[in-house]
Formats: structure tokens, sequence, C-alpha cells
């Protein structure tokens, strides 16, 4: 573990001191991002698996005010798992989205940061199970359609590799991760 971590911080350090040649997120972009959340709004209890989540956001028309609009998706997934008194709870949550959202592409000083914030209209598949009686719940235990707002940013090593950090709903509250720009 602590091995892994030096080869982390290490990692990290490099790309810090890498001298950056990226460009502002513009029309034609694509960046894709992948990551691990923490914090949720979408209950359970017990032992909590990961969020991983994946997103790809295409700009597709500049506007006014230096900025591009982007077209996008979404999907992520985590779970919980609750032992109680012989019995145990599972809940497995999927969310597939679609996204679009507003980058902010003026600072001039500043080329490497995506700044962005936008919409998400999403289906949340739940999946529930337990040594219980089934039919308590069903199958589709709070699975439905829902519509969510975030926010983030993305710093840009060079000009394909970068990480990023988003706040807003989906599988989790926060996001971190890398990202690939195309």
């Amino acid at each position: 573990m602590k091995k892994s971590l030096i080869i982390l911080l290490s990692f990290i350090t490099i790309l810090c001191c890498a001298k950056t040649q990226a460009q502002a997120f513009q029309k034609g972009t694509t960046a894709i991002n992948a990551g691990i959340g923490v914090g949720t709004a979408l209950g359970g209890y017990g032992k909590v698996r990961p969020a991983i989540s994946l997103s790809a956001d295409h700009g597709i028309w500049e506007v006014g005010g230096p900025g591009v609009v982007s077209l996008g998706g979404y999907v992520g997934n985590t779970g919980y798992k609750y032992s109680g008194s012989g019995y145990t709870s599972k809940w497995n949550y999927i969310i597939v989205g679609l996204r679009g959202a507003y980058h902010y592409n003026g600072f001039e000083n500043l080329p490497d940061l995506d700044l962005y914030a936008g919409a998400m209209v999403g289906y949340n598949i739940v999946k529930y199970n337990s040594d219980l009686d089934e039919d308590y719940f069903g199958k589709s235990y709070g699975s439905g359609v829902g519509v969510s707002g975030f926010a983030g940013a993305r710093w840009f090593f060079s000009d394909m590799f970068g990480v990023y950090a988003e706040v807003g709903y989906g599988v989790s509250v926060l996001n971190a991760g890398v990202t690939l720009k195309f």
C-alpha cells in the first residue's frame, strides 16, 4: 500500500511539473472522464461499494461570452450491502443519462483549465436482493427517471491527458479522476 502511494504521488508530481500545452475546450473537442466518487444521495445502509463513473462531453457549438456547449452521456454504478440479524440485503444502482454543459473558456492565461456546469436527464436502475421476502420491495425498487445538475473542473497536463473533479447528482456527490481529450 505504501509503495503504491509513493508511486502515485511521484506520478502526480511529474505531471504537475511538466510543461503544459493544452488548449481550451472548444467546438469539436471530446473529453472522456473516468472517476471514483464519494458521498451519495441514493440511500442505502451498511457497507458501500465504491462509486465508479464514466462520462463523455463533445463540444457542439460556440456561444457568446466565451464558451462552448457540449452534449454527452453518463453511466455510473454503486451499491450497498447490509447484514442484519439473520439476513442480508443488497442494493445495486446504475445511472445512465444524457447531459449537456456550458464550458467557460475565457481564461486566456489558463488555457489548461476547463470549468463547466450543466444538467443531466437520467434513468436510475435499482436492483434489490434480500434473504427476506423479495416481493416486499420488488425487483425494480426505486428505479425511475430523474433530472440533476452538476459542475466541474478539468485541468489538462497535456493536449490529451488531465484530471477532473465534479460535484452534483449521479452515483456520488463528488467524483474525481482522469480525463482524456480528443
